[in-house]
C-alpha cells in the first residue's frame, strides 16, 4: 500500500491507498508527522496511481474554494459497524451544510449517542473525504476536530465551504 505527500493551498498533507481507495489522509502538519502519521497504515512511499490522483485533486480543490465530489471517492477503512454508519451519514452531507452530533445519532437511531458519534468522528482516517468537519456541537459550536490544527482547522474548512457564520475564506 503506497502513501503520498502533496502540496495544497492550506500547506503539505498526505494520502495512503491501496487498490480499492484511500485508506488515510493526513491534513497539514510537518512533514515528519504526515510521514509518521500514514506510515502507521503500513504503507510505502510511492506515486499516485488507481484512485490516489482523483482524491488529492478534489482535496486540493476543495481546500482552494471549489465544490469537488469526494463522495464518489472509495475509500477502504478497519472499524466498528457504528463507525461506519457516522462516516455515511457525514458523507451524505452536502458543501456548505452542517448536521450536529445529535442529529447524526438520531438519524442513526441512536438518539442520546451525540457522544459516541463524536468518538467516531475523532476516528476518522480520511478527513475530507469523509467530511467530518461538517458536524457541528449543538448552538452551532465548532466542536472537536482531532486532525491537526483542531478547531481552528475545522473552522477553516466550513469558512471555505461557505458555511454560515464561519467568515469569509482565509488561508491564514
Amino acid at each position: 500500500m503506497p502513501y503520498t505527500l502533496f502540496d495544497t493551498s492550506l500547506g503539505r498533507c498526505g494520502l495512503a491507498w491501496n487498490s480499492g481507495g484511500v485508506t488515510a489522509v493526513a491534513l497539514p502538519e510537518s512533514e515528519d508527522r504526515l510521514i509518521d502519521y500514514l506510515t502507521g497504515f503500513d504503507p510505502l512511499p510511492g506515486d499516485p496511481d488507481g484512485v490516489a490522483p482523483v482524491a488529492i485533486e478534489g482535496i486540493a480543490a476543495l481546500f482552494d474554494g471549489g465544490n469537488p465530489d469526494l463522495s464518489a471517492v472509495p475509500v477502504i477503512l478497519d472499524v466498528s459497524d457504528f463507525d461506519n454508519a457516522v462516516y455515511d451519514v457525514a458523507r451524505a452531507i452536502p458543501r456548505g451544510s452542517t448536521m450536529t452530533y445529535g442529529a447524526v445519532a438520531a438519524r442513526l437511531g441512536h438518539p442520546g449517542a451525540a457522544q459516541a458519534v463524536g468518538g467516531a468522528l475523532g476516528r476518522n482516517p480520511v478527513p475530507v473525504i469523509i467530511p467530518c468537519h461538517r458536524i457541528l456541537g449543538a448552538g452551532r459550536e465548532v466542536g472537536g476536530f482531532s486532525a491537526p490544527g483542531g478547531a481552528s482547522t475545522k473552522q477553516k474548512l466550513l469558512a471555505i465551504e461557505g458555511v454560515p457564520g464561519f467568515g469569509e475564506p482565509t488561508l491564514f
